[in-house]
Parts: structure tokens; sequence; C-alpha cells
């Protein structure tokens, strides 16, 4: 063979081999391309999941009016209810213009005041509590098993969110869904359990069952 059929089947060679590297180059940023693409979707699902933990229930949707300079400016007010029925619970209050926005709001305004309720074997509380909130007031007992949630309004939204499934509460003073919901809330913020109440007043939990 001469030198320049060598050169001839040389020059085929090595463009079939640049040719094979471009290609594993695309291979390779497309799958680390992917595979970032696959990262993001984790963390979705991560937030999914935490999302998917809560469960939201409107209390009450009102249209509300502010006056102002040139009139009156129409908005609607959710009063929501935020937990993940296993000790934490939540009030939140929305304003916006539309109904979904104004729950939205709602939900983000709940999950910022959550309180934690301690919770007995029972599933219910372990003292009575007793809340109050402008001129709405709220009792709440502990029952037995079986017994189930004996409450009204939004008080029973409040009980049932938080995981209580075994109580006695009873609405006095004003009706209003928001200031009741709220004094429930601060019942249930006032409870302690048996066990923080022992290591406060300095005595073993043997103590207070006695």
């Amino acid at each position: 063979m001469t030198d320049s059929s060598i050169q001839n089947q040389a020059v085929p060679a090595a463009a079939e081999g640049q040719q094979q590297q471009q290609q594993e180059r695309r291979g390779g940023r497309g799958g680390e391309r992917r595979e970032r693409r696959g990262g993001g979707g984790g963390r979705r699902d991560r937030r999914d999941e935490r999302d998917s933990e809560w469960q939201e229930r409107v209390v009450q949707i009102r249209r509300v009016s502010k006056t102002v300079k040139g009139g009156k400016k129409m908005s609607f007010r959710a009063i929501v209810v935020v937990g993940n029925e296993r000790g934490q619970v939540g009030v939140g209050v929305g304003k916006a213009k539309d109904v979904i926005g104004a729950v939205k709001k709602g939900v983000a305004d709940g999950k910022k005041h959550l309180v934690k309720v301690p919770l007995t074997k029972a599933s219910s509380v372990p003292t009575v509590a007793h809340g109050r909130d402008g001129a709405a007031s709220v009792l709440i007992r502990p029952a037995a098993p079986g017994t189930g949630v004996i409450a009204g309004g939004s008080i029973r939204t409040v009980l049932e969110l938080a995981g209580v499934k075994n109580v006695l509460a009873k609405r006095l003073g004003s009706k209003t869904p928001l200031n009741t919901a709220r004094a429930a809330m601060a019942a249930l913020d006032s409870l302690r359990s048996h066990r923080d109440a022992a290591k406060e007043r300095g005595i073993s939990i043997e103590q207070i069952y006695a």
C-alpha cells in the first residue's frame, strides 16, 4: 500500500472518532441535566409530603368592606383552621379581593400561629382548660374513651384538627366564630401535661397522681 492510501484510510477513522466523542459529550451533558432535574423533583416530593400532613378547614367566609376616599373597597375575609391531627393546630385569617386568595392567606397565617397540644393516651386533654378572647369564653374538659368530640361551632373544628377525639367543650359568651376559635386556641395553649406540671413544681409525677 502507498502512503496516500494509508492517509486516506486514517482520515475517515479520525473523523468517526471525533463524532463519537461529541456524541458522548452531548449524552453526558444531557444525563447531568436529567439528574439535576431529578434532584429538583425530589425536593418537590418532600414539599408535597410536608403539605399533605396538614389539613385545612374553612370556618367562615364573609364579604367585608373598607371605607376609603373614593367610596367602599370590597374584599373577602376567610377564617381557616390548620392542623395535623397529631397535637398541632392553628387559626388564621386572610383577606383578599377573591375567595381563593383569602383562603391561601388564611392558611399561611394559621401555620404561623401553631399551638402544641399535649394529648393523652385516650386522645383527650390532660386537664380542664379555660380560654377567653374578647367577649367569647370556652371551657374544655377531658373525657373518657368513646365519648367523642362534644363541641359545636368553630371549637369542634379546632379540636378535631388538633387530634382530640374524646373531649367535652362548652361555648360561653359571644358566639362569633373568630373569637370562639381564638378562645379555644387560648385554652389549648394553656394546657400542660402531668409530666411538665410535676417538673415545674419540682415534685415527682407519682405525687401528682396521688
